[in-house]
């Protein structure tokens, strides 16, 4: 039965409390077997934890952090340095006045009146003057008038009695390339030749190690660098045979060639020429002329390397030349052999062509009319001739266009003579006699209108300038010391000082030429119209 705890007795305070509750409890003690109002028991100790501790208790970490490295640097700066200094002097000295002498101010006067008008006539007479007109005030000192910077040669072909036959500038300006064949009379067609180039911007040149070296099968007579793409170059062979390289793979260089078809030239190739074609102006075919009376026109077959195949085709005969055309033909021969081609600056249809027979002839690229041959042709064959020019005393060898007025043109043959042409007369406007023997090439400048250069037999280059005299060269350059004629020669038209020139030794020359040559005049367009216009008139 359980106890019930009345609350006044549990309020018993203090010690009075105290001891009320232990004799009650005591008293119960002692009287086990009665009741009373409280009695003792012994329980188990129970234990109850605290939680509120171990939640209000504090948790705590470490942890540690590092930044990056930082980087440090110790620098020592230093002020300008400054001096100071001084000067004297010397006293000065007083400036005396020029000491003022009395004049007659009358007399001064009257004269002044009496020869004003003497003295503005004659002003305006040196006015009106063109004595001085053209003249131009030289500050600078005169430098020589050619200096070689360059002699290249290639002894294994020099070894063999090669000549460089032909030379040419790539588009950059800074190659240069040569072909060697033999010009001279022989079978010439199974001798191994080369093309050789230099690159003259490359530090280290070694003149007589070329940059580049292709080996060709036959002699090799012209050669001609891509307008745009540097390191391609097309040439013409002894054989009849048009290649195109690409010097940028010397193991492999060939890019495409004719091979030996019944479209391929049976006489030694004497000029190539790059062509833009009509619609396309960024790709280029490569026309040929050769001895055989043809003029063709080739396209490459896709990227190479492949075949070069014919594209359009043109053909001399002696029956299909104008009328005005004064041409003994030999017995047998209808073919007329070219030699030599030239394209206008102004025209791209229209070229010139040199011939065996020592006439120019003005030809079309547009003509129509179908050439009466019997030659087997994988295209039809067209007659391009219109117009035929007073013939040389031989061979026509060279022609050049003029690059700044369309009507003029160059050739230069085995006579001796530069011809001076208008397109619009058969008569040269001037015939320079500028050797005893042939010439071999003749270019006008890329920069100077009234100037040319001319390969001589005599083993020398002739810079020729209207503005200076119009029957002598201006300055004679020694190419070869034992005079071995020089067979071609081309200028820079990227460094357009430089001037290139190959000779029967197998060398090639790189001149420099002075700003004589290469800077224009005044007034010099006006007297190549006036030069021009003496054809015309």
């Amino acid at each position: 039965m359980a106890t019930r705890v009345q609350p006044r007795q549990l309020c018993l305070a203090g010690s009075e409390g105290a001891v009320a509750l232990a004799t009650t409890g005591l008293a119960s003690a002692e009287g086990r077997g009665r009741p009373g109002p409280l009695q003792d028991e012994s329980l188990g100790v129970a234990s109850v934890p605290s939680q509120w501790r171990g939640v209000q208790g504090i948790r705590g970490e470490t942890k540690s952090c590092q930044t990056s490295r930082i980087a440090t640097a110790e620098a020592s700066a230093q002020t300008r340095r400054r001096a100071e200094a001084a000067v004297q002097t010397e006293a000065p000295v007083p400036v005396r006045a020029l000491p003022v002498f009395p004049h007659d101010s009358p007399r001064l006067a009257a004269f002044l009146r009496r020869v004003e008008a003497m003295v503005t006539r004659e002003l305006s007479k040196n006015w009106q003057s063109h004595a001085f007109d053209g003249f131009e005030v030289n500050w600078t000192e005169q430098q020589q008038t050619g200096t070689c910077l360059h002699s290249l040669s290639y002894p294994p072909a020099q070894g063999q009695g090669l000549h460089v036959t032909s030379v040419s500038w790539n588009s950059t300006g800074s190659v240069v390339a040569c072909a060697y064949g033999r010009l001279d009379d022989g079978d010439w067609s199974t001798l191994k030749s080369f093309v050789c180039a230099w690159n003259l911007a490359r530090r280290g040149l070694k003149p007589q190690q070329p940059s580049v070296v292709v080996e060709v099968p036959s002699a090799v007579m012209c050669l001609a660098f891509h307008p745009t793409q540097p390191s391609h170059i097309a040439g013409g062979l002894y054989s009849g045979e048009v290649l195109v390289w690409d010097l940028s793979r010397p193991e492999d260089p060939l890019l495409w060639c004719t091979g030996l078809t019944d479209d391929t030239h049976t006489d030694p190739v004497y000029q190539v020429v790059w062509l833009p074609e009509p619609h396309h102006s960024h790709r280029f075919r490569v026309l040929s002329v050769a001895t055989d009376g043809k003029v063709l026109l080739w396209q490459g077959a896709g990227a190479g390397p492949g075949p070069l195949q014919l594209a359009e085709g043109f053909a001399l005969l002696v029956q299909q030349l104008p009328r005005n055309t004064k041409l003994k033909p030999h017995r047998g021969e209808t073919e007329v052999g070219t030699t030599a081609v030239a394209f206008s600056s102004f025209d791209p249809g229209l070229f010139v062509l040199g011939t065996e027979g020592g006439f120019p002839l003005k030809c079309s690229l547009a003509a129509e009319e179908a050439a009466a041959t019997r030659t087997a042709s994988s295209v039809p064959l067209r007659a391009p001739a219109q117009f035929t020019f007073s013939p040389h005393g031989g061979p026509v060898y060279s022609v050049s266009c003029s690059p700044f007025h369309r009507n003029l043109f160059l050739s230069a043959g085995t006579d001796g003579h530069v011809h001076l042409y208008s397109m619009l007369q058969a008569q040269p406007l001037t015939s320079l006699q500028l050797s005893h023997k042939y010439l071999f090439a003749v270019r006008w400048s890329p920069v100077r209108p009234l100037v040319f250069a001319a390969a001589s037999g005599k083993g020398d280059v002739q810079l020729f300038d209207f503005k200076k005299s119009s029957q002598k060269p201006t300055v004679s350059i020694k190419q070869t010391e034992d005079e071995s004629p020089v067979y071609c020669l081309e200028f820079n038209h990227q460094q357009t000082q430089l001037l290139a020139a190959g000779d029967a030794q197998g060398t090639v020359k790189v001149w420099q030429l002075s700003t004589e040559f290469t800077e224009q005049g005044p007034r010099e367009m006006d007297d190549l119209e006036q030069l021009a216009a003496e054809g015309d008139a």
